[in-house]
């Protein structure tokens, strides 16, 4: 069975493209967001596929870059991160080895962007997921976007 991705708009829904006939749907998300995120949908030409439904407010970009971290408050240390994805509100990466991070720590992250000038962005989170070596981060909504970070995820 096929399985379609899509971010799901603020106004709870979502516009899915079947795989079989192209036929576009607009469906009704808000039923789905304490349950769920994969549901069948059947379309109208009867083919029956997964529909898998992202609630996240920024979509994430996926990418490949190294990068660094040091921990601020509620801990020492830091280390080499790598970096799996990134959008206008957070950040999600692996730790290679033994680490210390925990969900409520603010960390400070560095890295470059793969752009033609090689940008350092360097942003201040707060970790919220840590699922063994990999780790999920919000950004503080005080510092700023940076026009070559919001020019980047839209490229």
């Amino acid at each position: 069975m096929a399985t379609v991705k899509a971010h799901v708009r603020q106004n709870n829904t979502v516009t899915v493209t079947c795989p079989a006939c192209a036929n576009i749907k607009t469906i009704a998300t808000e039923k789905f967001r304490k349950t769920s995120h994969t549901i069948k949908v059947r379309c109208s030409c009867k083919h029956v596929f997964q529909l898998q439904m992202d609630f996240r407010q920024h979509f994430r970009k996926p990418v490949n870059l190294p990068g660094t971290y040091a921990i601020l408050k509620k801990g020492r240390g830091g280390g080499v991160i790598h970096i799996h994805n990134i959008s206008r509100g957070g950040i999600g990466f692996t730790v290679s080895g033994m680490h210390n991070l925990q969900p409520q720590q603010v960390i400070n992250l560095e890295f470059h962007l793969n752009d033609k000038a090689q940008t350092l962005i360097k942003k201040e989170a707060t970790i919220r997921t840590v699922i063994n070596n990999k780790i999920g981060c919000q950004f503080f909504e005080r510092d700023e976007l940076g026009k070559a970070l919001g020019f980047f995820l839209r490229s």
